[in-house]
């Protein structure tokens, strides 16, 4: 067993120009050795961890011939659950660790697949580098990626689950990411460093992303010195984990003292006191309700207890880079579910991994609600002339046109208020259509299950054309089928020729139920299959994207098997979002890559003979 090099812990940013910055993330260390004979993957405590991840093992085999002439080799690297670019997901790793039902493994593995990122080389052909200097292993190590044609930086949506971790010689740069996108912190390595087994150096230094909340101390343990911290929720004490490190001696003896001098009451654990000393506390993150790696960071005599409120917790639980700024922050925007404003900028933010391809290099309207659902909202298309130089913009027939192509700008919109991002079916650089979208719009939510009885007759046809589809919800009252389209290959005729023949295809099943009649007051209460909306100019909601709705429902992804009778479009809501991504995955995972395998020409070649017969 190897013994991996540790970082040690501080609380400023290194400074002086030989220091290289690489992200950091939040995962299981591990040591990769492969010979020629067997491939290990060992946590910091020896554990095997390939059991447990089979998806890793799985993808090394698959990439055997690719590294066979580097063979035997030893890597140093982190497993994660990525959450982004920027940051793993702690929550999700640790619960991929527990398992142990192989079933729930193997399920875990493909909905979720986790990646093994790797920042150094230890050994290389059968010869140990460990002597060589940080910068010329990093170059080794990027060379046999380069050979081996794998992802030169973080990226969760690639299925090629072995990447490189990056350095760089900006800190700024690479901070403003980390913040934005609310990564773990980064680990600074001087250029000349040597890798040492087992040993915990100051020529690596973890500085970290810490969070901030002012809190009032409620107990202390008396068997292990631990001060406990409490926040006050609706006049209740909401507790928010306990601490002990970051404190000087003299601090802990003198805190120790006030609390016992001022004790309400005491058992054989703990000395419990009223709220009355404020303190500041840094953290990682929430994890399981509580502070993840909590430090004393001062004394705030400055406030009092009734100054350390729930709400002040949540608004500080992510950072911002200093050029993005969330207005009133307390704004209600929805009532049930209760909704302000920074819960919005924290839903997007979290969304963006999953939402920001399919904004990517599109023509955006949005609807801003500047009021929240309580006020009148309106259409915006032209880019205001105060949107920050981030903005990428495009012209078009008089419009310029948001390109909403990086979380800066997701963001920004979002503190402008913009609810549903819209989007047309192509993107700028297309020409025709990126994809087929079948918008299925009953009369009213009362009628959702004409709109489920549609997609499924659709979804029966597709299948049987060996067509590749995906289903999401519209978030109102409806629901949209995708199907993608490799790019600059097909018009809006060709789709036409397609979209037609299925909307008819359905009215032929069930006109009792089916219509596409575009006025409304001869619809009757027949779902309405709006195939003549996909065309150039027109926009669909993005998948992801909350609705104005009253019930913040979102435009969600689904799984084919869950459009069936009891699906509800009230039951997909802003708040519960992020939860079913981490519990469930994403069901659009693979929507970009079916793109280029998506079987349509010999379909439209098909309709196109029989659109021409006599």
């Amino acid at each position: 067993m190897i013994k991996p090099m540790l970082p040690s812990l501080s609380f400023e940013a290194p400074k002086g120009e030989d220091w290289q910055y690489e992200v950091k993330y939040d995962g299981f260390r591990a040591i990769l050795k492969w010979n020629h004979h067997e491939i290990t993957l060992e946590s910091r405590n020896g554990k095997s961890l390939l059991e447990i991840f089979p998806e890793i093992k799985a993808f090394l085999h698959s990439q055997s011939e690719h590294f066979r002439p580097f063979l035997p080799l030893t890597l140093d690297g982190e497993l994660v659950f990525l959450e982004n670019a920027y940051k793993a997901h702690f929550g999700q790793i640790q619960v991929r660790g527990r398992m142990r039902s192989e079933k729930r493994i193997h399920e875990k593995s493909n909905s979720s697949p986790c990646h093994l990122l790797i920042f150094d080389i230890l050994e290389t052909q059968g010869k140990s580098i460990i002597h060589e200097d940080y910068f010329s292993r990093k170059q080794k190590l990027m060379e046999i990626f380069l050979q081996c044609n794998l992802p030169l930086k973080p990226d969760e949506k690639s299925k090629k689950l072995v990447q490189y971790i990056p350095c760089y010689q900006n800190f700024n740069e690479i901070w403003d990411k980390v913040t934005l996108y609310n990564g773990e912190g980064i680990v600074a390595k001087q250029e000349k460093n040597k890798w040492e087994e087992g040993k915990r150096t100051t020529s690596w230094i973890k500085y970290k992303n810490w969070k901030f909340v002012s809190c009032f101390i409620t107990a202390y343990e008396k068997t292990n010195g631990y001060f406990y911290a409490g926040v006050y929720k609706n006049d209740e004490i909401y507790p928010i984990g306990q601490f002990i490190f970051g404190l000087k001696p003299d601090e802990k003896k003198a805190l120790f003292e006030i609390i016992k001098a001022n004790k309400l009451n005491e058992d054989q654990q703990y000395i419990y006191v009223e709220p009355a000393i404020c303190v500041e506390v840094k953290y990682l993150e929430i994890y399981e309700e509580q502070m993840r790696e909590p430090h004393f960071h001062c004394f705030r005599f400055d406030l009092t207890p009734d100054d350390c409120r729930f709400e002040q917790f949540l608004k500080q639980q992510k950072n911002f880079p200093t050029d993005i700024e969330v207005t009133h922050p307390d704004k209600p925007l929805w009532e049930n579910p209760p909704i302000q404003k920074i819960d919005f900028i924290h839903y997007l933010r979290e969304i963006s991994p999953y939402m920001l391809p399919f904004l990517e290099n599109r023509m955006l309207t949005v609807i801003r609600f500047p009021h929240g659902i309580f006020g009148d909202p309106f259409y915006q298309k032209n880019c205001p002339d105060y949107a920050p130089d981030f903005v990428e913009t495009k012209e078009a027939e008089g419009i310029n046109y948001i390109i909403c192509n990086s979380l800066k700008t997701l963001l920004w919109l979002g503190n402008q208020l913009s609810f549903e991002f819209h989007l047309p079916f192509q993107t700028i650089n297309s020409i025709g259509p990126s994809e087929i979208v079948f918008d299925l719009d009953p009369p009213s939510r009362n009628e959702f299950y004409l709109a489920i009885k549609a997609a499924l007759l659709i979804k029966e046809v597709l299948d049987h054309l060996k067509l590749i589809s995906f289903v999401k919800l519209s978030g109102n009252k409806g629901l949209q089928i995708y199907i993608p389209l490799p790019e600059n290959t097909y018009s809006y005729e060709d789709t036409r020729l397609f979209t037609g023949f299925i909307a008819e295809y359905l009215i032929s099943k069930d006109p009792n139920s089916f219509t596409v009649e575009r006025m409304k007051k001869n619809r009757g209460n027949r779902l309405y299959v709006d195939y003549i909306q996909h065309a150039e100019g027109k926009t669909i909601i993005s998948p992801y994207s909350p609705r104005g709705t009253k019930e913040a429902t979102v435009a969600a992804p689904l799984f084919w098997e869950e459009v069936k009778d009891g699906l509800k479009v009230e039951d997909f809501q802003i708040p519960t979002m992020i939860k079913r991504i981490h519990q469930f995955g994403d069901p659009f995972s693979t929507f970009f890559e079916t793109k280029e395998i998506q079987n349509f020409s010999p379909i439209l070649q098909f309709l196109r003979t029989n659109a021409q017969a006599p």
